[in-house]
C-alpha cells in the first residue's frame, strides 16, 4: 500500500488549490451536488452548456480532502466540450479503474491521483465531480 506521503504529493496539493480558478458563480444555470458517504466529502457544481449540451463553463465548491479537491480540479480542467454521455462513460471507466478492473482511464490529469486507488476510503471523493455533473446535466 502506498504511503500518505506518496498520496499527498506536491502535484495533488497544487491541484487542490487550483479550484480557485473555477468559482461557483450565480450565473451558472445547471446545478448538481454529490456527497461521499464514506468520508463526508461534498462537491457543489454549476455548469453552463452550449446549444448542443456540451459543457462550456464550470464552477465548483468542494469540501473534501486534498484528493477530492484534486479530482475536482482535474475534472474541471478537462470538462469543457463534454456532454452527458461522455461524462457517464468517463465515470464508468473511473469506477472500473478504482475497482481494479481496468487501467487508468484517459481523462487528462488522472495520473496525478493514481496512488489514491490504493485507498478505498478516497474513492468516493474521487468520483464526486462526475456524479455532481451528471446530476446537473439534463437527461434529455
Amino acid at each position: 500500500m502506498a504511503s500518505a506521503a506518496v498520496l499527498y504529493t506536491p502535484e495533488v496539493l497544487a491541484l487542490a488549490t487550483a479550484l480557485a480558478r473555477y468559482p461557483l458563480t450565480g450565473d451558472l444555470p445547471l446545478r448538481g451536488a454529490a456527497r461521499s458517504p464514506a468520508c463526508g466529502s461534498r462537491i457543489e457544481l454549476g455548469l453552463a452548456c452550449d446549444g448542443e449540451g456540451r459543457i462550456a463553463r464550470i464552477g465548483l465548491r468542494a469540501q473534501a480532502c486534498a484528493v477530492g479537491q484534486a479530482s475536482a480540479a482535474i475534472f474541471a480542467g478537462a470538462a469543457s466540450g463534454h456532454d452527458r454521455a461522455a461524462l457517464a462513460a468517463a465515470l464508468a471507466q473511473i469506477e472500473g479503474w478504482l475497482r481494479g478492473e481496468a487501467g487508468l482511464p484517459d481523462w487528462p490529469g488522472l495520473g496525478a491521483i493514481a496512488a489514491a486507488r490504493d485507498y478505498p476510503g478516497r474513492h468516493g471523493a474521487i468520483l464526486l465531480p462526475w456524479k455532481a455533473a451528471l446530476e446537473a446535466l439534463p437527461t434529455a
